[in-house]
């Protein structure tokens, strides 16, 4: 397939090539919406539920055909559709599997991988997927939070080198490049206030008309920020993760503290951090204390390749009910796993 600008996407893949396609008619557009259903629901069978839904609209012509009212056509599909469910149940298996045996598991992961991408790596993705929902599925409500899976694609490498993290990933890097790459023990302070000095509510103007006067305003910032890190640093933090930026002067009071810090977090990302290390979301530094810190044993940064792109990795958290899939692939395609 290939877009209006020019990228090749080559696929048997149902689901990726019906979101690929560019289309204009309303009930094309309805059989993409259930093609997107069936895989954000199930993760598999997209191509099978457009085919079923294809020739059940062609039966429904003609019965249209044959003048029946298109309401006595949707009564008799749901109709049929009870009955081929309790036949369904009737004649169903109960597939045994447990923790300690995952072979039926890994069968059905392989099932579901047989369309994608992934024939190389068959048996490890299978794996990967399988650990990725039993670490954080609730066995005895039968449950499986999605939400505490985070998939990250970073393209380069090969698929080989993916990679399943228990813990979080983060597509960021620590703030100040001379900062520790590695904090172990971390006691992470999850910040959503900005290391800066505060603003009025109100529109102001301030005119700095001498050099003293400069130097006043340049005095006040640095001691707001030391008064910030201070507070960061009393309540036993020594990393950080801030919601906003921060300046060069912020910056660099953060490293010569020695207190790392990974600034511009985004909002979903630093709910799941916060989740995974049983840390509290902070809006205020005074609001800062000891139990309102995240626990990981592990972080480190990870450059990859001659690109040396890097990326956050947290692992060992308080909460081992979040994982991240990390994709590697040599293009666009390992999006699409």
């Amino acid at each position: 397939m290939i877009s209006p600008d020019g990228d090749i996407t080559i696929t048997n893949d149902g689901a990726t090539i019906l979101q690929s396609m560019k289309v204009d008619n309303q009930i094309a557009k309805l059989l993409v919406d259930l093609s997107k259903s069936q895989d954000d629901e199930i993760g598999d069978g997209t191509t099978g539920i457009v085919v079923f839904a294809g020739a059940l609209l062609e039966q429904a012509e003609e019965l249209l055909d044959k003048g029946i009212h298109p309401v006595r056509i949707s009564e008799g599909f749901e109709k049929a559709c009870k009955i081929a469910v309790d036949h369904l149940d009737s004649v169903s298996d109960v597939v045994p599997w447990s923790k300690e045996d995952t072979s039926n598991l890994l069968k059905c992961a392989k099932t579901s991988l047989g369309s994608k991408i992934v024939k190389k790596c068959h048996d490890k993705f299978a794996n990967m997927a399988v650990e990725a929902v039993l670490s954080v599925a609730d066995i005895e409500r039968k449950d499986v939070d999605f939400e505490l899976v985070k998939i990250e694609c970073k393209v380069g490498g090969e698929m080989a080198d993916s990679d399943l993290i228990y813990g979080v990933v983060i597509d960021k890097e620590f703030a100040h490049p001379q900062s520790t790459k590695h904090v172990e023990n971390a006691k992470i302070a999850i910040l959503t206030c900005p290391f800066e000095p505060p603003k009025p509510k109100t529109k102001h103007k301030l005119d700095i008309t001498t050099v003293d006067e400069f130097k006043s305003l340049q005095e006040y910032e640095k001691n707001t920020f030391e008064n910030m890190i201070k507070k960061v640093q009393d309540c036993g933090a020594n990393l950080v993760v801030c919601q906003w930026g921060f300046d060069d002067e912020a910056n660099h009071l953060l490293l010569a503290n020695k207190l790392p810090a990974i600034r511009w977090v985004g909002g979903p990302e630093i709910e799941l951090i916060a989740i995974a290390t049983s840390g509290r979301i902070v809006p205020r530094f005074e609001d800062l204390s000891p139990e309102k810190l995240g626990t990981a044993g592990n972080v480190r940064e990870v450059a990859f390749g001659t690109t040396n792109e890097r990326i956050i990795i947290i692992e060992d958290c308080a909460n081992p009910k979040a994982v991240t899939l990390l994709l590697r692939g040599g293009n666009k395609m390992v999006n699409y796993f």
